[in-house]
C-alpha cells in the first residue's frame, strides 16, 4: 500500500511535468629553500594552492548550504547551494555532485534551477527524504514574486538514472507558504528531512520567524504533497527571532551506528536538533516526545552563547543523512572563505564545505562526538610515526617527511603530572574565543598550551596554532581546545580570529589528550578530544605559495608533556569536481 502511494506521487509529477629535531618554540630560522616543482610564480590570493586538494568545492563560483545529501542504490548525492554566475552570493540554485565513497566527486547538471512560481527569485536550503518504494523526494525553500519563502518538492524524472541527474517539479508547488497568525513570510526556510511518527504520517520542521521569535514549525503529510501544519512548533524559543537550517535526528548514547528516521526508533534513543544562528550551528539533545508531537530539551541554557556547537570554528548550515550503506549518521557544513568579496571575484571561487564527519552521542548522553568519515584514510601516504617523545617547556618538534601543506596528523599527548592545572573560571565558557586570544600559544601556561603549529612560514612569521590548556575546576577537568588564526598570514585585510571551546575530561581515567588535524592548503580542520571539539579554519598564508611550510609539535607549559605516539601522512588530491577541458 505504501510502495502503492509513493509511485503514485511520482507519476503525478510526470504529468505535471510535460620529525627530526627540536628548537625554542617561536624562534626565528632563516628561510628554507623554495621547491621549483612546488613553485608558483604569482604568490597573491588567485594562486590555485589556495584550493583545497580534499575538501569539497565546486570547480569555480560560488558555494554555501548543503543541500538535500542522501546515499540511494549505491551513490552519494551532494546538494549545494550554487551561484553558477559568479564567486559572491546570488542567482542561487543547487548544484549536485556525486560520489561512491564521499571523497572523489564527479559534478553532473544542477538539480534545481530558478523560474517557477514557488522558486522565481530562487532554489534555497533544503532536504531530501527516501519515502516507501525506495523513491527520493527534496522539499527546498524557494522565493516567490511576492518575496515571500516558500516550500515546494520535486521528485526525480527517472529512477533507473543512478545519477538522478534530472528533477520534476509538480504542478501543485508551492506546497507550504508562511501562512497564519504572527508569521514572518521573509523568516519561513530551511525543511528538515522528513520523519514518520507513530500515526504513520510525514514530518517535517521549518525554521521560522513566530511573532519575533523563533521556532521550528512543524507540518505533517500523508504523501508529502498535502501539508497541515501542527498546532504548536517542534520547538521553540523567545532568545532569538530566526533558526536557519534545522535538522533534526535520532541516536543512542554510545552507539557510532546511526538511526534511520522513516524507521521506528528504539527504546533509550535520543533526538538532537540542531539549528544555524550567531555565525554558528547549536544544538540541543533531549526527548521526543510523541504523545504531544514535541522535542523537549534535556538542558536549556538561559544565555544562547553556551548552547553547545557543532564547530566552533568557520562551518555554518550543517546538514546530517542516514548512510544506509554503513549504518551510521553523516554530517558536513559549509565553510566560507575568510577573505573579501574582491579577493573571492578575482580567484573566481569561494566556499568548501567541512570534511564529512560520522557523528554520534557519547555514552554519557551529553553531547555529540564527531569524526571524518573512514573513506578520507584511503587518500593516505608516506606514513612517518614518531614514539616516546618528550616536549619540556618552549620544545618545538618539527615534523618532516610528508607534505606539511595537504597532511592528515594524529597526535596524543600524555600529562607527566596534573598537578600544575590552573583554576577554572566559569565565567569563560560565556567567550571562549576572547580566552584563546588572552592566553595564546605564546602564553606560558600550567598545563599547556601544547599542540600543533601547521602551514609555518620559515621565520615563523606565519603560522597557525592548534593547541590545548588544561585547567581545574571544583570537580572536573576542562580542556580549553584553540585554533588560533592571529599569525596565519601576512596577507592584509584578512579575517583572522582565535577559534575555541572548552570540553570535560576525565584525565584521570583517560590520561592522554588526542589531537587530528586535516591540513589542506587554506583548510585546518581540528579533531580534539575523541571528537569531543571540531574546529574548522580557512587560512592563506603567503608561505604556502612562496616557499615551503613547516608543521611542529610544541609544548608552552610548565608541565612536561609527552607524545606517546605522533602519526602523520601526506594527502593524495582527491578528484572533486575537476573541471575538464
Amino acid at each position: 500500500m505504501a510502495q502503492a502511494w509513493a509511485f503514485a506521487l511520482l507519476a503525478l509529477c510526470y504529468v505535471c511535468s510535460s620529525i627530526n629535531g627540536e628548537r625554542s618554540f617561536l624562534s626565528t630560522r632563516d628561510p628554507a629553500a623554495a621547491d621549483d616543482s612546488d613553485s608558483d610564480s604569482d604568490s597573491s590570493i588567485v594562486s590555485r594552492k589556495y584550493r583545497t586538494a580534499y575538501h569539497f568545492q565546486a570547480p569555480k563560483n560560488w558555494i554555501n548550504d548543503p543541500n538535500g545529501p542522501m546515499y540511494y542504490n549505491g551513490i552519494y548525492h551532494s546538494f549545494y547551494q550554487y551561484n553558477p554566475n559568479g564567486s559572491i552570493w546570488g542567482d542561487i540554485i543547487w548544484g549536485h555532485s556525486v560520489s561512491t565513497d564521499l571523497v572523489n566527486w564527479i559534478a553532473v547538471e544542477p538539480a534545481l534551477e530558478k523560474g517557477s512560481p514557488g522558486d522565481i527569485l530562487g532554489c534555497w536550503t533544503g532536504s531530501a527524504t527516501i519515502l516507501p518504494g525506495n523513491i527520493p523526494v527534496i522539499i527546498y525553500t524557494g522565493g516567490d514574486k511576492d518575496d515571500r519563502q516558500v516550500q515546494n518538492v520535486v521528485l526525480p524524472k527517472n529512477l533507473s538514472d543512478p545519477y538522478l541527474r534530472e528533477w520534476i517539479k509538480p504542478a501543485n508547488n508551492p506546497v507550504l507558504q508562511p501562512v497564519g497568525p504572527g508569521f514572518n513570510e521573509s523568516q519561513f526556510r530551511d525543511p528538515t528531512t522528513g520523519w514518520i511518527g507513530p500515526d504513520g504520517l510525514w514530518r517535517i520542521a521549518i525554521g521560522a520567524e513566530v511573532n519575533g521569535y523563533s521556532a521550528a514549525v512543524l507540518y505533517k503529510s500523508e504523501d508529502f504533497l498535502n501539508w497541515t501544519r501542527v498546532d504548536h512548533p517542534l520547538y521553540s524559543s523567545n532568545t532569538t527571532n530566526m533558526w536557519e537550517c534545522p535538522d533534526f535526528f535520532a541516536v543512542l548514547p554510545g552507539n557510532k551506528g546511526g538511526l534511520d528516521l522513516s524507521a521506528p526508533i528504539p527504546n533509550g534513543a535520543k533526538h538532537v536538533l540542531k539549528v544555524s544562528l550567531d555565525s554558528r550551528d547549536k544544538y540541543f539533545i533531549g526527548v521526543y516526545d510523541l504523545k504531544r508531537d514535541a522535542f523537549e530539551p534535556d538542558t536549556i541554557e538561559d544565555d544562547r552563547r553556551l548552547w553547545l556547537k557543532i564547530d566552533y570554528g568557520n562551518c555554518y548550515a550543517s546538514k546530517s543523512f542516514f548512510d544506509s550503506k554503513n549504518g551510521r549518521r553523516i554530517i558536513w557544513g559549509w565553510a566560507n572563505e575568510s577573505d573579501s568579496d574582491a579577493d573571492d571575484i578575482a580567484k573566481g571561487w569561494a566556499g568548501i564545505y567541512a570534511m564529512a564527519r560520522t557523528i554520534w552521542l557519547d555514552n554519557d548522553g551529553k553531547q555529540l562526538l564527531q569524526w571524518p568519515v573512514e573513506e578520507v584514510e584511503t587518500l593516505r601516504r608516506n606514513e612517518i610515526n614518531h614514539q616516546g617523545l618528550e616536549l619540556n617547556k618552549g620544545d618545538l618538534f618539527e615534523i618532516e617527511g610528508i607534505d606539511t601543506a595537504q597532511a592528515d596528523v594524529e597526535i596524543d599527548f600524555e600529562l607527566t603530572s596534573i598537578d600544575d592545572a590552573e583554576p577554572f573560571d566559569p565565567s569563560w565558557l560565556v567567550d571562549p574565543e576572547k580566552q584563546c586570544r588572552e592566553a595564546g600559544a605564546s602564553v606560558h601556561g600550567g598545563i599547556g598550551p601544547f599542540g600543533l603549529v601547521v602551514l609555518a612560514s620559515g621565520d615563523m612569521k606565519e603560522h597557525t596554532d592548534v593547541h590545548f590548556r588544561v585547567y581545574k575546576s571544583e570537580q572536573k577537568y576542562m580542556i580549553l581546545m584553540c585554533s588560533d588564526l592571529g599569525r596565519s598570514s601576512v596577507r592584509p585585510g584578512l579575517y583572522t580570529p582565535a577559534y575555541g571551546g572548552f570540553f570535560e575530561f576525565d584525565l584521570e581515567k583517560e590520561k592522554k589528550i588526542s589531537l587530528r588535524t586535516l591540513i589542506d592548503r587554506s583548510a585546518v580542520e581540528s579533531f580534539g578530544g575523541g571528537g569531543r571539539l571540531c574546529i574548522i579554519a580557512r587560512v592563506y598564508p603567503v608561505a604556502l605559495v612562496d616557499e615551503r611550510v613547516h608543521l611542529y609539535a610544541f609544548n608552552n607549559g610548565s608541565t612536561t608533556v609527552r607524545v606517546p605516539q605522533l602519526k602523520a601522512w601526506s594527502m593524495a588530491t582527491a578528484q572533486v569536481n575537476v573541471k575538464k577541458g
